[in-house]
């Protein structure tokens, strides 16, 4: 076994906060359930999933998901704050 197999390394982002518009700093899961995912703290990455929650998400997404792209999209070309974040995460 190697090191490099027990060491995950999570990675810092940016991220802006949907209801004060403010950047912040958050963690990208790097292993575990949520690899892939951006949290509050780097310990939830190995915690495990909320089984009622996901399937709820699940059907919310597939009832809304144009209208949440058209959103996203427009969020992402328009807010200073969203495109701040972008170019911060892309140089890190």
């Amino acid at each position: 076994m190697r090191a490099s197999e027990f060491v995950t390394e999570n990675k810092k982002v940016f991220k802006r906060n949907a209801k004060t518009g403010k950047l912040g700093m958050k963690w990208r899961c790097a292993a575990g359930p949520r690899k892939g995912r951006i949290v509050a703290e780097p310990n939830q990455c190995s915690a495990s999933l909320d089984r009622e929650k996901s399937s709820a998400m699940k059907l919310t997404r597939a009832k809304t998901k144009v209208r949440q792209a058209r959103k996203a999209k427009r969020t992402k070309r328009l807010n200073p704050a969203a495109k701040l974040a972008a170019k911060l995460n892309k140089y890190r």
